[in-house]
């Protein structure tokens, strides 16, 4: 029975499985959309879209630097318990290796990339991953710098994911420089790498704030308006200090006590070469996905109510 592209977008629609698998399933079955849907659940694949719909917050922020190329990625997993599994770190490292080898351009061009040591694409990996680990799994998203000198870090096991990338003169090793300043990142997650990139709506809204505060200060309020102007662009520098990397005063105060730019300067002078920092990725673990609110007693008395049937 021949089958067209509409029977296999409707196999999608009804399986939430991937075109080409639907495909797969419809020659396998001569075309006939009831074998077809047998096909994929005795496959496992019906049931893995089936686990797509649950919320998938947990995971791994990981980075790395690949054969020269810098590499950060965040890959979701629905429990912390399967983040921390072998199977799973494997996968998010590998996934890696994908990205610094073939450049997707987004994360549906990394599915469609071969996986590594194996003729199956990602996609395909990751439907039979979610299977062996029994969670939804997700490929967030991923980052990678080419040029330059790239330091990676991993905070705490994969809740944070830094990559920073330098330019480095000299012939000096930036690794450690890299990694301070990555530990800064992930420690004070500033808003902005430096003063020049905040935006200049930002930098009025906080003289407006300043100047506000000076407007109701008693002390203060009988100053006429281009002293208090004058006081508030005097504060950026406070403002600056806050938000911006290499204005922030560096956190290992036991190294160098004063700015980040000034801990690289002074380190790379040190080192007998220059560095400049170019650019930094900064990814955290579920940041900004909505976790579904569960009645844990609830969930238990079903599970087990449902044992008992």
């Amino acid at each position: 029975m021949a089958f067209t592209a509409q029977d296999v977008k409707k196999l999608r629609e009804m399986t939430n499985v991937g075109m080409m698998d639907c495909k797969k399933a419809l020659q396998a079955t001569d075309g006939d959309m009831d074998k077809a849907v047998d096909w994929l659940r005795e496959k496992g694949l019906a049931k893995a879209a089936k686990k797509a719909d649950r919320v998938a917050a947990e995971g791994i922020a990981y980075a790395a630097v690949i054969d020269g190329v810098g590499v950060v990625i965040e890959a979701n997993s629905e429990t912390d318990f399967a983040a921390k599994t072998p199977a799973f770190v494997e996968l998010v490292e590998n996934l890696a290796k994908v990205v610094a080898k073939d450049a997707p351009a987004d994360v549906e061009a990394l599915k469609g990339c071969t996986y590594p040591d194996s003729s199956l694409t990602v996609a395909e990996i990751m439907q039979e991953k979610v299977m062996s680990i029994g969670e939804n799994l997700q490929i967030r998203r991923f980052a990678r710098f080419a040029d330059n000198v790239s330091v990676a870090y991993v905070h705490a096991g994969g809740t944070h994911g830094v990559l920073v990338n330098l330019a480095v003169e000299g012939g000096i090793d930036a690794t450690e420089i890299g990694k301070n300043v990555a530990m800064q990142i992930a420690a004070m997650s500033p808003k902005f790498w430096d003063k020049s990139l905040v935006p200049q709506a930002d930098v009025d809204h906080e003289m407006a704030v300043q100047v506000a505060l000076m407007d109701n200060d008693p002390k203060m309020a009988s100053k006429p308006a281009q002293i208090k102007e004058k006081i508030a662009a005097g504060k950026l520098n406070a403002f600056y200090k806050e938000c911006c990397l290499l204005q922030q005063d560096f956190v290992r105060s036991d190294l160098f006590q004063g700015s980040v730019e000034g801990y690289i300067a002074d380190a790379a002078k040190k080192l007998g070469g220059s560095v400049k920092f170019v650019d930094a990725i900064h990814y955290v673990k579920g940041e900004g996905i909505e976790k579904k609110s569960e009645d844990f007693a609830a969930e238990v008395a079903a599970q087990i109510a449902g044992a008992h049937k």
